[in-house]
């Protein structure tokens, strides 16, 4: 296993810059996930970092030896792609086995250590088929068992589930996952599916114009994203925004108002202090999660009058797609057993978790505020 780091690294093809002076330390055993949008610059990191590509400027570290003229042959890694990459012709043995065939390895070594990892990616009663003859999950595993049999210190995994029916990626996402947690191999996982990042990653990059926006653990880049960007990559449906004006600040709260919507939030300026903000337009996020159906009990200062667009079922949850005031379209997360007769045209009061909100500054887009931080315990 290997540290691997990116110091200053830049990387340009004529004159387009994909890779701005990206620094990056990846640690010992670490599944890191690369995220974001195509054209991001993700896939073109881990193509430095395998030696596919070569850095315009910038150093690359596998360990502490530093790598940038050194072949991707000598650089210690395995790497996964997208297709697969498997010979047609040959079985799923021989495909395992083919780089310890280059080596010239002692044939009986090969056959225990191919033996050893079908056994481990349950492929054993598959050994003597061709790639044609197996499934997506089957034809991805035999390419994992290619690049765990040459006892590499890193994996590059480059978008391998993106070819699988949504069945199939869950499944082999979790395989990947368990396969980490067995060998704690040093890996960098690129996707542009921010649900397989947040499920799989210990820490995510997430990049945007060949910049990491931000580098964090899952659960932090979710509740603490920092700018508008990663407030609306991560999250599966995306984080409503909407124009509102912060009206007063004062010890302990903030009032937030626009069209249809007057909230207080909770706040401490010992902790995070938004006093210039006072009386100018930001960007109000809220997760579709933290919006909920009212009850008559609920403080008014927590509540928005909505008019429901849209109602989208979808197993235990629905979404509530609805207007507030006449210029604010927002997605509510709604548990399926709330809904009751609840039609689209109708008008409906909900509730909004004033506890789990962020306030977005819309010129430089950086989040100034979340609420979660000034609730102990959560």
């Amino acid at each position: 296993m290997a540290e691997v780091r990116l110091v200053n690294v830049v990387k340009q093809f004529g004159d387009v810059q994909i890779i701005k002076s990206l620094n990056l330390d990846i640690h010992d055993g670490e599944f890191l996930v690369l995220v974001g949008g195509s054209g991001c610059g993700k896939s073109t990191t881990l193509r430095l970092v395998a030696g596919l590509e070569t850095a315009t400027s910038g150093d690359i570290f596998i360990g502490e030896k530093r790598v940038n003229d050194v072949p991707p042959k000598d650089r210690d890694i395995g790497m996964v792609f997208q297709n697969y990459a498997l010979y047609p012709h040959m079985t799923v043995y021989d495909n395992i086995a083919f780089g310890l065939v280059l080596r010239k390895m002692n044939p009986t070594i090969i056959k225990k250590k191919v033996n050893d990892i079908a056994e481990m990616l349950e492929l054993t009663e598959y050994l003597h088929r061709k790639p044609k003859e197996l499934s997506g999950g089957q034809r991805q595993r035999v390419a994992l068992g290619r690049a765990i049999v040459r006892d590499a210190r890193v994996f590059l995994m480059d978008e391998p589930l993106s070819n699988l029916d949504a069945k199939l990626r869950t499944q082999t996402r979790t395989f990947i996952k368990k396969l980490h947690q067995k060998l704690k191999i040093t890996t960098i996982y690129v996707t542009h599916d921010q649900v397989e990042a947040m499920t799989m990653g210990d820490r995510i990059a997430v990049m945007k114009d060949g910049i990491i926006q931000q580098l964090a653990t899952p659960k932090e880049a979710y509740q603490f994203p920092t700018n508008l960007f990663v407030a609306g990559f991560i999250g599966s449906p995306s984080m409503n925004f909407i124009k509102a004006t912060i009206s007063n600040i004062d010890s302990d709260t903030v009032d937030l108002t626009t069209d249809g919507l007057h909230l207080k939030l909770p706040y401490n300026p010992n902790i995070t202090d938004i006093s210039a903000y006072k009386g100018k337009e930001v960007l109000l996020g809220i997760r579709p999660e933290n919006i909920t159906i009212a009850n008559n009990e609920d403080d008014k200062y927590k509540c928005m009058q909505a008019w429901i667009e849209v109602i989208e079922p979808s197993g235990s949850r629905t979404f509530l797609h609805v207007s507030i005031g006449k210029k604010h379209q927002v997605i509510a997360e709604i548990d399926t057993s709330e809904i009751g007769n609840l039609n689209a045209g109708t008008d409906i009061k909900l509730r909004v978790d004033v506890n789990r909100l962020h306030l977005i500054d819309p010129i430089s887009e950086k989040v100034i505020l979340s609420t979660q931080r000034f609730v102990q315990n959560t």
